[in-house]
């Protein structure tokens, strides 16, 4: 099956100089809220999405922490981009809820992981998959973990 025009632009870019940089960027373009973390993929592929983004003052909430909806931020971005790296072309995929878990106060730039056990097959019934997504901070530390789930249907 086709990947998805996304997953094509990374496995285009993420070898090139700065571009992974550069995909990044142009995610944030497509999907503008995304910015607001200052998201920076460093990992895609079927199944799998690595993404950090840098404590600055824009995600800070009343106690100078990252906000923890920006961490939710992040944690859809990384379902998001793990979604269009798994989900083949002739199928769609839409989040139909999540999750969350806080953990800990984040008091770094955060690292988002999302991961799929196992990649499941894509035929002509839709289905739910769930999306496991942890984030940890500059130690490694979980501060938040969340579960997305996609509603995932073959393409009319």
């Amino acid at each position: 099956m086709a990947p998805s025009p996304t997953f094509a632009m990374w496995r285009r870019l993420a070898a090139k100089p700065g571009g992974k940089r550069a995909f990044s960027a142009a995610m944030c373009l497509r999907v503008p809220y995304f910015r607001t973390v200052v998201p920076s993929v460093r990992e895609l592929r079927p199944g799998y999405c690595e993404v950090t983004a840098p404590k600055w003052w824009g995600v800070h909430n009343h106690i100078g922490t990252f906000h923890a909806i920006a961490a939710c931020n992040l944690a859809e971005i990384a379902m998001g981009m793990l979604a269009e790296a798994t989900v083949p072309d002739t199928h769609r995929w839409l989040p139909k809820g999540m999750t969350v878990e806080y953990l800990a106060k984040a008091e770094t730039g955060l690292r988002a992981v999302a991961e799929v056990p196992e990649i499941p097959e894509f035929g002509d019934a839709g289905f739910e998959l769930p999306v496991p997504v942890t984030i940890t901070d500059a130690a490694g530390k979980p501060v938040v973990t969340a579960t997305i789930a996609i509603w995932v249907t073959r393409k009319s």
